[in-house]
């Protein structure tokens, strides 16, 4: 085990996507009440419906889908959560460039880890224009007035949140990544015509018309439970800094033996990120040390409790595979990448 300065070292794991295999969806609610079974089962979709996720997830995306001339295997990029997105548009029977083809991009709101979610304005050809948004599920569905029914219908959704509130919560409890797809029709005359001040428009993101929920399987590579097992018997402190909700934030780290108990998963021991950051410097430091599991974080979230941890002369490890972990990975004494192990050094040197 590493000694640093004669003293025991703990570390913070923040755990990134390499510890996951590929995701997919393995569960799906769309025109209402309907649960898809299979999830990509697109016979029971309403045309408008259809259509409507078709044109949400193929324009509101960072990803791409290439289908060689060829015949060969269909390629698709872009983050984990994005291809499983993808892959499940496709199964559905999504042909991504000529649904591309038939509205034009006017703005885009990037996924904002801090929002949990992103979204896109576009043009039909018709001049009419939609707002489409995808994004952690609970925080979608707050935004939603309406649903499209089995029939494509619009129908008020007030009666029926609970439904979908205990449907998230389900696919939560098994671990699964729950996405919501939304939008809205807008009008064009609203939309700022110049450039200048359409950069600074903000994307409407209220009265929104749920389209779907799907939930997305993690899945924990071979040998993650191993290693934390590993860890945790050498002294190691395993925690995990995640933007998933509560309840898959506790699936997911009972699965790899992060928590070892259903018991374990009370405050501190699981909190989060809103909780956290909104304690008093002095009670982060408390509780800091208490954390094993961290929910709805976001990247400065993570950089709290890195800065609470050392203060309280803890050596914090990091590891990190995006942008938004960033801000804590400057803070750490040690960054373990997914292949090589760096130690940063007071003269911010990387030793391999």
């Amino acid at each position: 085990m590493l000694n640093i300065s004669n003293r025991l070292t703990s570390y913070l794991f923040i755990l990134p996507n390499s510890m996951v295999l590929a995701m997919t969806v393995v569960e799906a609610y769309a025109g209402g009440r309907e649960k898809l079974n299979p999830p990509d089962d697109s016979s029971k979709l309403h045309p408008e419906v259809l259509s409507l996720i078709n044109e949400g997830i193929a324009q509101n995306t960072t990803g791409n889908i290439f289908i060689p001339k060829d015949g060969g295997e269909t390629e698709i990029s872009g983050s984990p959560t994005e291809k499983a997105i993808l892959s499940w548009a496709v199964k559905l029977g999504m042909n991504f460039e000529l649904v591309r083809s038939r509205s034009k991009i006017l703005h885009v709101f990037p996924f904002n880890s801090e929002k949990k979610r992103g979204g896109v304005a576009v043009k039909l050809a018709d001049s009419e224009v939609h707002i489409h948004w995808k994004g952690a599920a609970e925080i979608v569905l707050g935004t939603c007035t309406q649903y499209l029914d089995s029939n494509g219908q619009r129908q008020s959704i007030e009666e029926e949140k609970a439904f979908f509130r205990k449907a998230i919560d389900d696919m939560a409890a098994q671990s699964l990544r729950c996405i919501a797809i939304a939008y809205r029709s807008y009008e064009l005359e609203k939309i700022p015509s110049k450039e200048e001040d359409l950069d600074q428009w903000s994307l409407p993101d209220h009265e929104l018309v749920l389209l779907a929920i799907v939930g997305i399987k993690d899945p924990c590579r071979p040998g993650v439970k191993e290693a934390v097992r590993l860890c945790t018997e050498a002294g190691v402190k395993v925690r995990m800094v995640t933007g998933d909700n509560l309840q898959t934030a506790k699936a997911i780290s009972l699965e790899c033996g992060i928590l070892v108990s259903v018991e374990d998963a009370v405050e501190p021991n699981i909190i989060e990120g809103k909780t956290f950051r909104e304690l008093s410097e002095k009670e982060r430091e408390q509780v800091a040390k208490k954390i094993t599991v961290m929910g709805r974080s976001s990247p400065n979230d993570k950089l709290l409790l890195v800065q609470a941890l050392k203060k309280g002369g803890e050596v914090v490890a990091v590891t990190g595979d995006g942008t938004n972990d960033a801000p804590a990975l400057h803070e750490v004494c040690i960054f373990l990448g997914c292949t090589v192990f760096r130690l940063k050094t007071p003269k911010n040197k990387y030793v391999t």
